[in-house]
Order: C-alpha cells, then sequence, then structure tokens
C-alpha cells in the first residue's frame, strides 16, 4: 500500500462526506493504493454515524472512535499506530488541507527522500490577533530552539516515511512538535512544502486561547525530554548538587565565622537561612531525580486510551 491518510476529527459530521470524496477522487486520479484512518476523537455529534454510512461507499475508510475525548495528540498516535502505507499523511478533517497537495507530498518523501514534509500555510484565513500573529510568535520560538526551520510546525497536513510515525511517540499536546519529536528520534532530512489554506467551510475551531500558553508550555517539555527524557538523573541531580555544595559551603562560613566571633548569633546571619534552604532545595532536587527515573522505567501504559468501536479491521 502506498499512502495512509491519518485523520483526527472531533464533531467534524458536515465535512467529512466531502473530505472523503476530494480523497478518493485525488487517489483515483493517481492511481495511489491507499487507506484513510479517521480516528473520531469522542465526538458528541453524529460523526461517528457519518463515518458508518460512509464505510458502505468507500472500502478504503477504516475508522477508530475513542470512548471519550483525549484530544489531537492521542488521536494521532493510534492513527499512526494503525498506518500500513508506505508514506503517512496527517490532515485535519476540517477541509481546511486540500487533498489535491497528496501527490506533490508523495513525491517528496519518494523521489527527493525527505523523512517528513511538513505544510506551510503561508497565505492564512485565520484571525490575525487570535491565530496568526500568536502562530509566528511560536513558530519563531520552535525554529530558534530546534534548529528545525520550518514556518508551520502545527500545519495539519504533513507527510511522513512509515518508519517515522513508527518510530516517534505523540502524547499529551506534542502534536504541534512532531518535526522536533522526528529530529530527536534521529530523522533529520526535513523538509517544507507552501500548501494552500482552505477558509473553514462547516463549523467552528476547537481551539481557543489556551492552546497558545499550552503550546509554550509543551515547547519547554519536549525540549527537557529530549535532553534528559531518558536520564532525568543528570538534569536534577546536578541542579540537586550544585544547590547542596551551595548550602554546604555557606555551612562552612558559618562556623568559620563562629569560631572567629563567639559572641555572635548564628540565626541573625543570612548566610544560616542561605545554608538552610539551598541544602533542603538540593535535596529535593536529588530525590525528584530519583523518582523521576523510577517513573521512566515504570510507565508503559501512559499513551494507553479507551476504544470503543473501531470499522474496517
Amino acid at each position: 500500500m502506498q499512502i495512509s491518510v491519518v485523520i483526527p476529527l472531533f464533531n467534524e459530521s458536515e465535512s467529512l462526506p466531502e473530505l472523503m470524496a476530494w480523497i478518493d477522487r485525488v487517489m483515483q486520479a493517481n492511481q495511489f493504493t491507499y487507506e484513510v484512518i479517521m480516528v473520531d476523537d469522542g465526538s458528541d455529534d453524529n460523526s461517528w454515524q457519518i463515518i458508518e454510512q460512509l464505510k458502505g461507499s468507500y472500502a478504503s475508510l477504516k475508522a477508530i472512535r475513542f470512548q471519550r475525548n483525549y484530544g489531537k495528540s492521542a488521536a494521532l498516535n493510534e492513527g499512526f499506530k494503525a498506518a500500513q502505507g508506505d508514506i503517512v499523511v496527517t490532515m485535519d478533517a476540517d477541509l481546511q488541507d486540500s487533498p489535491d497537495e497528496i501527490p506533490e507530498f508523495y513525491k517528496m518523501i519518494t523521489v527527493d527522500g525527505y523523512h517528513l514534509v511538513s505544510g506551510w500555510k503561508k497565505k492564512r484565513y485565520d484571525n490575525t490577533f487570535t491565530k496568526n500573529i500568536p502562530s509566528k510568535i511560536y513558530n519563531a520560538v520552535a525554529r530558534q530552539s530546534s534548529g528545525i526551520v520550518l514556518h508551520d510546525f502545527n500545519c495539519g497536513i504533513k507527510a511522513y516515511q512509515l518508519k517515522v510515525v513508527k518510530s516517534i511517540e505523540v502524547f499529551g499536546e506534542m502534536h504541534r512538535y512532531i518535526p522536533i519529536l522526528a529530529k530527536w528520534a534521529g530523522f533529520k532530512k526535513i523538509g517544507e512544502k507552501v500548501v494552500v489554506h482552505q477558509a473553514r467551510k462547516y463549523g467552528t475551531t476547537k481551539f481557543g486561547w489556551e492552546r497558545f500558553v499550552n503550546g509554550f508550555l509543551d515547547l519547554m517539555t519536549i525540549q527537557f525530554l529530549s535532553k534528559f527524557g531518558k536520564k532525568p538523573m543528570q538534569f536534577f541531580g546536578l541542579v540537586g548538587t550544585l544547590f547542596f555544595l551551595v548550602g554546604f559551603v555557606s555551612v562552612g562560613y558559618i562556623t568559620v565565622a563562629k569560631l572567629l566571633q563567639p559572641e555572635t548569633s548564628i540565626t541573625n546571619k543570612p548566610a544560616f537561612y542561605i545554608a538552610l534552604t539551598a541544602m533542603i532545595v538540593g535535596v529535593q532536587l536529588f530525590l525528584a531525580g530519583f523518582i523521576a527515573e523510577l517513573i521512566n522505567r515504570n510507565a508503559p501504559d501512559r499513551n494507553h486510551y479507551l476504544i470503543a468501536e473501531k470499522i474496517g479491521w
């Protein structure tokens, strides 16, 4: 099979028939063998009923329905697990990503040899102040911190070699930074393609202002995990040791001062409180690193989701 199209969705019943017909039309025109994997992230409209109806018309359609809403990262992760095509394409279900882009993405992966190609919505139809400007800030920070030259890290339409999606784990809200996860896994040939951004045709956006705060927190998390995810003790242990040494040196200073001036009260000196605080913080950080090591070695089920139903398997 040449292509797997993974589509996470939440309450997108109106757009699904048009989207599926559009994908099928593109695949037939280019004679691609393909599958479409829709992951219903606990929709509370009739999205799942629409998918069941579409299955009768499209043999290539497969679907997974979560028991409840887990988020886009969870939906992508399950879709990646299920994908079987040589190339995996992701796109949003709201018709703002054009399936007409798929043949060029396929060429960039198979002919040009990219591990991952991300879309770039150079001209956007989103609100300037609530989406466009914050996105530019996000992407600038992500470029600077990751060293990956992309203009739109969070673009919904991307293409991957199959081995890339099978090598990464998308959890929490990390879908925004999949290129960074891929680079972290050793897939460094990452490209970019300017794509057409369609104006939203049905419904409203599912993302609010909180996504901007979460995005920066996620970027900090992923940068930390890329360096210390497998060795948290190296971070917490180092910082804890430094704090403990500051406290130890302060204790030495207090001891010497007391010997030289026996009449001086130790508790009147700032160094006493610095020493006490630093040593306590140092021990706590060291213990935090030790606990993180234990959690890291014993957390095999952190990406486990309740699946209510499947179609096509």
